[in-house]
């Protein structure tokens, strides 16, 4: 066994003071784990990318180049090809957005879009509100620009009016630089925010004087219950983040932000710095697809299969997990959000499942403080039906041996069940 090489860094004294505070992806670093050909991942949000016609996008790529020429190879506006915008605004409108092509800015992903924010909007100490938990991209992405972050609690209904509320009161006349909320099938909590409780967000929005972001990745992929209309819909001030990662391809690193002018003019002198432009060949081929294809019918079929994933893990939840752990049941998106006892670690307990073949993200990555320990996020988007179930027999496993360990403690007397909750 080979021991661990300890690299010196000469220029340790040289780096940015904030980046002391910048996360690693608790996702990416399961990456490495998830790679081996037996393992089952529930960890990174990948979507089923070999259900996207690989001729019918190998089409739209010739025709960027034989069509568009040395425009499709050539630098291009910071705010992205016209011609993709409008694309873009056809596809909000569908879902109750009414836009022009100049309210938009492409991005490389709506993950770049939540950098060209914080960078907009985020000074050192600046208090940032998010949903408890919330994406693990989002805290990367601002937590680089060392802001406050104070994450509201949700329900089944997504997140909770009234501490939200109480939140904006207690901040006062400084309130917040903006509150960034995942309405649909919520990443990594899988809830879906109420049309009430939506009304409401924008109500307190417009009281407190506080911008709201919507990220809404998932919103396509709705696999039951009725249309919610975005937050854009309901208020022109909404700034809102979209991505082709789930609707078409994450390879691409295609995203988009509506924003009101002012704000759109600010994300469009820190993007000039941060690229000049987006790839205009990854645009062009996205303009192809869309244009060309039966896109709508291919996602269909993903939302198909996401459909029968998410039943075969619920399924496998139901009939494996102990009735100590508690999970949602999401109406659409990739994942599941489980809450086990507080005496559990799920970060602890990681290293049992790799070995049994099996991984997860641990609850704590979805939080600015170090919350969520006993809780685990898992995606069902990836993995067979078949292999989800092994999964989570697997995974089921490696937590009874933890809570066997308790309920023996337990009952020998060497703690009590309030201790063990503590």
């Amino acid at each position: 066994m080979g021991t661990a090489r300890v690299v010196f860094d000469r220029w340790e004294g040289r780096y940015a003071a904030r980046l002391g505070s910048v996360r690693s992806s608790a996702v990416r670093d399961l990456f490495a784990a998830a790679s081996r050909s037996d393992m089952i991942s529930f960890a990174g949000g990948m979507p089923a990318v070999d259900e996207v016609p690989a001729k019918e996008v190998a089409q739209a790529a010739y025709d960027a180049v034989m069509h568009e020429g040395a425009a499709a190879l050539q630098y291009g506006s910071s705010e992205g090809r016209p011609e993709l915008r409008a694309v873009i605004t056809e596809l909000m409108a569908e879902s109750g957005v009414r836009l022009s092509a100049d309210d938009l800015v492409v991005t490389a992903g709506a993950q770049q879009a939540l950098d060209l924010l914080a960078k907009a909007f985020i000074d050192p100490g600046d208090v940032i509100i998010a949903e408890g938990p919330t994406y693990v991209g989002a805290l990367q992405a601002f937590s680089a620009y060392e802001p406050d972050i104070r994450c509201i609690p949700m329900d089944e209904d997504g997140m909770r009016m009234d501490l939200l509320e109480e939140t904006l009161k207690e901040l006062g006349p400084a309130g917040a630089k903006f509150i960034y909320t995942i309405p649909n099938f919520q990443n990594p909590g899988g809830v879906t925010l109420t049309a009430e409780r939506r009304r409401r967000l924008l109500e307190l929005s417009r009281e407190y004087d506080v911008p709201v972001v919507e990220d809404d990745p998932y919103g396509r992929l709705r696999f039951e219950g009725g249309h919610l209309k975005p937050l854009k819909a309901l208020d022109d001030d909404v700034i809102y983040l979209g991505t082709f990662s789930k609707i078409f391809a994450p390879g691409l690193r295609l995203g988009w932000m509506a924003a009101p002018a002012p704000i759109r003019a600010k994300v469009l002198l820190v993007k000039q710095g941060a690229d000049l432009c987006g790839s205009a060949f990854a645009q062009v081929t996205a303009e192809r697809y869309f244009l060309g294809t039966r896109w709508r019918r291919v996602l269909q079929g993903l939302t198909r299969t996401y459909a029968e994933r998410r039943a075969a893990m619920l399924d496998a939840l139901d009939e494996f997990f102990p009735e100590e752990a508690h999970w949602t049941r999401p109406e659409g998106g990739f994942f599941v959000w489980v809450e086990l006892p507080p005496f559990l670690d799920t970060k602890a307990m990681l290293a049992d499942a790799v070995e049994r073949g099996v991984t997860y993200v641990p609850g704590d990555g979805f939080f600015p403080d170090g919350r969520g320990r006993n809780c685990m996020r898992l995606a069902f988007c990836y993995a067979e039906p078949d292999a989800i179930r092994v999964g989570i027999e697997r995974l089921a496993e490696a937590l009874e041996d933890r809570l066997e360990l308790y309920r023996a403690f337990i009952a020998a007397g060497a703690i009590s069940a309030e201790e063990g909750a503590a």
